[in-house]
């Protein structure tokens, strides 16, 4: 392909994965990365957490990043249910319908990893700065205020408007202050996220995912001591009554609603809380623009799959563009190879979320009855395995 102007907006995780690669990739390209926060600004600290899949970190590993960050590897992961569920001794020591993926079994080092989003974006960001080329471009500090089609390409006006042959569109935020996309549901539920601390007797590297009556409780394992769990505790808003428990209280109700192994609860942190929902544009591309990762669909946090989507959004792009003759081809052939993997997770997250509102009798029976067959069955194991590790592809 000929020389590139390509414009990314949003410098989180997403957009400094694509950056990076597409330097790295294009060498013809010249790349302009954009982003309102000013380029000083310590982003290091920031702790919201987030759940990486393998492929998303063999593609970190890929750009030199992945050594030095500080990241807890998920070496099992644990989905049951709460009660009321089916009960069997044969289900093994809980008597509960459970599915236990483990590295060891998918002969893998690690199932993924988790880690602060500071601890991510910082390292990226860092690797951006240090590149020396007159061809890339840093605009942060000013926001992009208008993104517009242009005779054989798009316009940025981040304050001075400048014509791109193609703009990536990065910048996701949560489903509350969005604007609505094309496929979209509110799935009238919270989201409370936070901090636990674990008993040490729990291994590390150990992820749980609780299918509760009110919702999927997710604890994610931490790096560091004491052992620690990232909280991902979801509720129904017109049942939802956190906000009025102590923190005594959230970590007895937590509690009851874990299984044995997933060890005692010894403390809690400060709760904060999101509003739940579906919103997905029908298509990545609009002409010359294009969305990936959370701009393009933003779901349900059960299966944790937000930003491993971007990063193998970013990564089709780039190969595509390495690809194609023109840019056009090139997003064809995106929006092609990226339809199984972006809606296949779309339809499962959706369904799964939905389902939690559903009061019909039997539904628990019936979910238990799909775990046991999973967890029962190797060939299921793995498929659903290789699917949390490496999507569809």
């Amino acid at each position: 392909m000929n020389a590139l102007r390509l414009a990314i907006v949003g410098a989180g995780p997403a957009g400094l994965s694509l950056a990076l690669l597409a330097a790295r990739a294009l060498p013809k390209a010249e790349i302009s990365l954009f982003d309102a926060r000013p380029l000083d600004r310590d982003v290091s600290a920031d702790p919201r957490t987030l759940a990486l899949s393998l492929g998303s970190v063999q593609l970190l590993e890929r750009l030199g990043v992945w050594g030095g960050i500080q990241a807890q590897p998920i070496l099992e992961v644990h989905v049951s249910q709460a009660p009321p569920t089916l009960s069997s001794p044969l289900f093994g020591a809980g008597g509960e319908p459970e599915v236990v993926i483990s590295a060891a079994e998918q002969r893998v080092e690690q199932l993924g990893a988790v880690l602060a989003y500071g601890k991510l974006v910082a390292p990226l960001q860092a690797a951006w700065t240090r590149l020396d080329d007159q061809r890339l471009v840093t605009r942060f500090g000013n926001p992009v205020q208008a993104i517009k089609p242009v005779m054989g390409g798009v316009e940025i006006d981040a304050g001075i408007a400048e014509t791109f042959d193609l703009a990536v569109i990065a910048e996701g935020g949560v489903f509350s202050e969005q604007s609505r996309k094309a496929v979209t549901h509110d799935y009238k539920q919270n989201a409370w996220v936070g901090t636990v601390t674990l008993s040490e007797d729990v291994p590390a590297g150990l992820a749980f995912e609780r299918f509760t009556r009110n919702g999927p409780l997710a604890l994610l394992p931490l790096p560091g001591a004491p052992r620690r769990a990232a909280l991902v505790w979801c509720m129904p808003q017109d049942e939802d009554e956190i906000a009025q428990l102590s923190d005594a209280q959230r970590i007895t109700v937590i509690q009851s609603l874990l299984p044995q192994r997933a060890g005692r609860l010894l403390g809690i942190s400060t709760l904060k809380c999101f509003a739940l929902g579906l919103n997905a544009e029908r298509s990545l591309v609009d002409g010359r623009s294009i969305r990936i990762g959370n701009a393009a669909q933003t779901l349900h946090p059960v299966a944790g799959q937000g930003l491993n989507l971007g990063l193998r959004d970013a990564w089709s792009l780039v190969e595509a563009l390495k690809k194609a003759d023109d840019v056009d081809a090139a997003l064809r052939r995106v929006q092609w190879q990226r339809a199984p993997d972006r809606w296949s997770m779309i339809a499962a997250t959706d369904f799964l979320a939905r389902s939690f509102a559903w009061r019909w009798p039997g539904l628990p029976a019936a979910r238990g009855l799909g775990l046991a067959a999973v967890g029962a069955l190797p060939i299921l194991r793995k498929t659903l395995a290789r699917r949390m590790m490496f999507g569809s592809r």
